[in-house]
């Protein structure tokens, strides 16, 4: 019989962080605390989208706004956003945050950028 495991308390500051990932097949948004110590995460597969519509605005704005709903009721007020990735439901999760109650500070882009260093791959021929 596998021993119960209590979830840990975490301490929510009324400040945070927002990470939200966009690749071109999901997006994926994490809610920390000041120290970096995960409260929230939501992304388009959990939230039911499943194939090429996890890659949707509307996909991103759903799971920004269950993982952001739960970091506001734990006490989370006003946070930083980071960006990162080429996908397109960047813009509506910020929204989705912003429309929550959250207080968005300041918005910071960190999608990697090569200095000239892989050979990317072979332009898509559709």
């Amino acid at each position: 019989m596998a021993k119960a495991k209590r979830k840990k308390r975490l301490h929510v500051d009324p400040e945070g962080f927002v990470y939200i990932t966009a690749s071109f097949n999901n997006i994926i948004v994490t809610l920390t605390n000041k120290q970096g110590d995960v409260i929230s995460w939501g992304t388009a597969g959990r939230a039911g989208f499943r194939g090429s519509k996890k890659n949707t605005p509307y996909a991103a704005q759903v799971a920004a706004s269950d993982a952001g709903q739960v970091a506001y009721d734990a006490g989370m007020r006003s946070a930083e956003v980071f960006v990162k990735g080429p996908g397109s439901g960047r813009e509506a999760a910020i929204r989705a945050i912003d429309g929550l109650g959250i207080k968005i500070r300041r918005i910071v882009d960190i999608t990697p950028l090569p200095h000239n260093g892989c050979r990317p791959p072979k332009r898509r021929r559709v």
